[in-house]
């Protein structure tokens, strides 16, 4: 197959990184020696990572690594994974809301549609995200955090599946043994559409027990207000109209209960640690992790749909609330053995949530008599629950060599269970089902997922000169992955039929033994760099990721038979699904897909300039991807599922750069540019619909379409000025832009999909310091700019079948203008 790159653009690519040295590698750091005494290190902030198995400055390490520190999130007030994402070159997070969660894309790499998935979120499935050392998808509070670390590119020889973009380290503060501590911090807001004050609080504590034991533990409350609203919510579901005279007063008085700031967040989040270091060679921690959430509603907008709500209010006919709770218990152990460093890392995570969803939309689009019933409101209830087991042991080679290495081995078991119960309160009565004693329970379906996984991997690195070194890395690994499904329509079953509760899912739904799959493989890495006298230096890197198959939820179809339909099922890759035994054949396969791979090539730069001061760092790169995972619809009953395309690419650059301009001003910036695009025809990808009503067309993802999920350009800024006074303390004033271009929501869908426009979003804080109490007040979105991050369906949903209006076409928006303060006192 043969690809071809635009030779303007790697020539202009090449161009800027001799000259401005880009790249997401160094937004607050510098290593220590790079400048020539004490004085000078101060002039930036030396951050060490971990990302490379071994303690190192961000910027002696030839890899695309950014490491956003302690101060930094307490500066600009970073309170999850989304509002760091805007100042790390070429991290893309779609902003849903708590109750929707992320969706974080790296370089361009997401096939999905850019829209809140059902049940729990997993970031969108191309970037892992690790909690210490170990891997748990969280959308992680980022309290009492020592960094961050984002990866930028594949790295799966040492983390493994699903590292496809990169990965996010979430890594926590230790307990440490020289002193007692008490942080305390808050911070209350309000929005400008909402009509509550919003707060965030919590605590930190460090205990030394003794010189060899301590413990740290902290606490975290969350109340956001919210704001959005839900005018259309029905009083009494099933009774009330959804649907009447929207122009008569008295008719939506009689039909509604309006609900205003509903897309409330209460989060209570903590940990507690304890470390033991019984002597010099061996120091162990064991941690707790939780984070309980309580969200009200959706961050979403119908200002695009068929009743055209305003910027900050949805359509929804039924409230969304849902809760998801996430556990985990981790136990690190490093051991220092002379020759190397022995870690082994333990995890056990649980993420349970539930709750529900307007159902009718759905319903009512699939024009089967339900928009017949003149007062028809639907909803589901979901019940979710993960389990996850892993364990890694790695060894890292120690002492000044040449040469050095990493060898070590991973096992991971992933188990879920997730119910959907689907009700339509007094459908059934009107249908004539035969089942009324289920409480109107029309649709049930139990999902299993079993994963376990293996892998041996290794890195190997050798300085050929004091100045140049090669590494090179591998990963062979092995999955097994299966599941199984149950589905029901309660409202018309036998009395035989019972619905189960989340506990009792393995004892009723088997294992499908057709949907086994066991795939293995090997990953590669190659690495080469070159250090210059002035301690600037130049990389090169090769290297590969994967994320692992799955399976559809849906039982398989029988043979098409024209004189009956197929209900709700999946059709295996050749299977006939119509009339015509030519044209009607699915060329996809719906039930199962395979592991998809890339592989990337990227040449980097590190520079310091001007005794420390000046930061520049940079990347060009271009990736290959194979098999790419890609969102499709079912032909029978148009459900969402995942399918294999053929192959995709993305090509881009990043740069970031810090300047300490002075004693008291520092400034730092980003810029990424990526072009992703399929380079392989997807036959029938998605399907569009033919109004007037929603007759099914497939339509093909073509060569050259664009990917969705991120933008091609995006940059950002943020300057800070410290103005000391003469009683000791500082007065501080703090700005920041973070702009984002345009965002395609789905793939292969021409002229149906909906490209999410540009924004930007400023930020201004003054703050107050001493050495024991800080003071910050501060204004976010300070032009008040509406920003849509996500969609749900298209225009073409904008149609009314029977008198039901179709309200599926929604965008999620960030919140509008936040006046706020921020707090803290240190207690030692």
């Amino acid at each position: 197959m043969k690809r071809t790159i635009g030779k303007s653009s790697l020539k202009a690519s090449a161009s800027f990184v001799a000259f401005v040295a880009m790249s997401a590698s160094g937004l607050n750091a510098v290593s220590a020696q790079e400048v020539d005494d004490e004085e000078e290190v101060s002039v930036q902030e030396t951050v060490i990572v971990t990302a490379t198995r071994r303690a190192e400055g961000i910027q002696d390490i030839p890899l695309n690594i950014a490491a956003v520190g302690s101060d930094q999130i307490e500066q600009q007030g970073f309170g999850d994974i989304s509002e760091l994402a805007s100042y790390v070159p070429g991290l893309n997070v779609s902003d849903q809301g708590g109750r929707d969660g992320n969706r974080i894309v790296v370089r361009g790499l997401n096939a999905e549609p850019v829209q809140a998935a059902f049940g729990q979120p997993d970031g969108g499935g191309t970037v892992a995200t690790y909690v210490g050392e170990i891997p748990l998808y969280v959308d992680l509070r980022l309290n009492d955090l020592q960094r961050v670390e984002v990866l930028l590119g594949p790295q799966g020889t040492l983390y493994g599946a699903g590292t496809m973009g990169g990965a996010i380290r979430y890594i926590p503060n230790k307990p440490e043994f020289d002193g007692l501590t008490f942080d305390v911090r808050t911070d209350i807001y309000s929005y400008s559409e909402g009509d509550g004050i919003s707060s965030d609080t919590g605590f930190t504590l460090n205990i030394p027990v003794s010189d060899q034991f301590a413990i740290r533990g902290s606490i975290d409350y969350l109340n956001d207000d919210g704001f959005i609203d839900y005018p259309f919510v029905v009083q009494e579901i099933g009774v009330s109209e959804p649907d009447p005279d929207f122009s008569d007063a008295a008719a939506l008085a009689a039909n509604f209960n309006p609900a205003d700031d509903v897309n409330t967040e209460e989060t209570l989040s903590g940990r507690i640690a304890a470390r033991w270091q019984p002597i010099d060679a061996v120091d162990a921690t064991a941690t707790y992790y939780f984070q309980n959430q309580e969200n009200g509603g959706r961050n979403t907008s119908g200002r695009r749909g068929v009743l055209m709500t305003d910027d900050y209010s949805s359509a929804q006919r039924v409230l969304e609330p849902n809760e998801r709770d996430v556990e985990l218990f981790a136990l690190e152990v490093v051991a220092d053995l002379g020759f190397a460093e022995l870690t082994s890392a333990t995890g056990y995570g649980e993420v349970t949530e539930n709750g529900q969803r307007d159902q009718t939309d759905l319903l009512i689009t699939l024009e089967y008599s339900y928009e017949a019933f003149p007062t028809f409101t639907a909803f589901t209830f979901e019940d979710d629950k993960t389990e996850s087991f892993s364990q890694e042991v790695r060894l890292v080679s120690t002492g000044d060599y040449r040469y050095n290495w990493i060898v070590g081995a991973f096992y991971n078991e992933n188990i879920y269970n997730g119910l959907s119960s689907e009700f339509t309160p007094g459908y059934t009565a009107f249908a004539g089902g035969t089942r009324p004693d289920l409480n109107d329970l029309e649709y049930f379906s139990a999902d299993r997922q079993e994963l376990e996984e293996t892998a041996i991997f290794g890195e190997f690195g050798y300085d050929i000169t004091d100045q140049w070194d090669v590494t090179i890395g591998a990963r062979f690994y092995d999955y097994t992955f299966q599941t199984g499904n149950q589905t029901n329509f309660p409202i018309f079953e036998g009395p035989d039929f019972q619905p189960f509760v989340l506990g009792d899912l393995e004892a009723n739904v088997p294992l499908d033994p057709t949907t086994l799959q066991d795939e293995q493989g090997e990953l590669f890495k190659v690495n080469t760099s070159y250090t210059f006298d002035n301690g600037n230096l130049i990389y090169a890197t090769f290297s590969q990721g994967y994320r692992l198959g799955g399976g559809n939820a849906g039982g398989d179809c029988p043979p098409f038979d024209p004189n009956s339909g197929q209900g709700l099922c999946l059709l295996a890759s050749g299977q006939q699904f119509g009339p015509d035994p030519v044209n009607d054949v699915r060329q996809l396969d719906e039930r199962a897909y395979v592991s998809d791979t890339v592989d990337n090539y990227e040449v980097g730069v590190k520079t310091t300039w001007l005794d420390g001061a000046l930061i520049l760092n940079g990347s060009v790169y271009f990736i290959e991807w194979t098999d790419p995972q890609l969102a499709a619809t079912s032909v029978n009953a148009g459900t969402s599922i995942t399918v294999n395309a053929g192959a995709a690419e993305t090509m881009g650059l990043d740069m970031s750069g810090r300047w300490q301009v002075n004693d008291n001003f520092n400034l730092r910036g980003s810029f990424s540019y990526t072009k992703a695009e399929l380079t392989e025809d997807v036959p029938d990808l998605v399907t569009t619909i033919g109004p007037p009503g929603f007759s099914t067309v497939f339509e093909a993802g073509q060569t050259g379409d664009r990917l969705p999920g991120s933008p091609e350009t995006q940059f950002s800024i943020f300057g800070s000025y410290v103005h000391p006074l003469a009683n000791g303390n500082d007065v501080t004033i703090e700005g920041g832009y973070a702009w984002q271009g345009d965002v395609l929501d789905e793939a292969g869908a021409r002229g149906n999909s909906l490209t999410l426009p540009s924004f930007g979003r400023a930020s201004i804080a003054v703050g107050y310091e001493t050495d024991t109490w800080s003071a910050t007040a501060y204004v976010d979105n300070l032009f008040d700019e509406l920003a849509e991050t996500s969609v749900a369906a298209n225009a073409l949903f904008n149609q009314t079948i029977n008198g039901a209006n179709v309200r599926s076409f929604r965008t999620n928006v960030l919140p509008p203008r936040t006046i706020g303060v921020r707090l803290s006192y240190n207690f030692e």
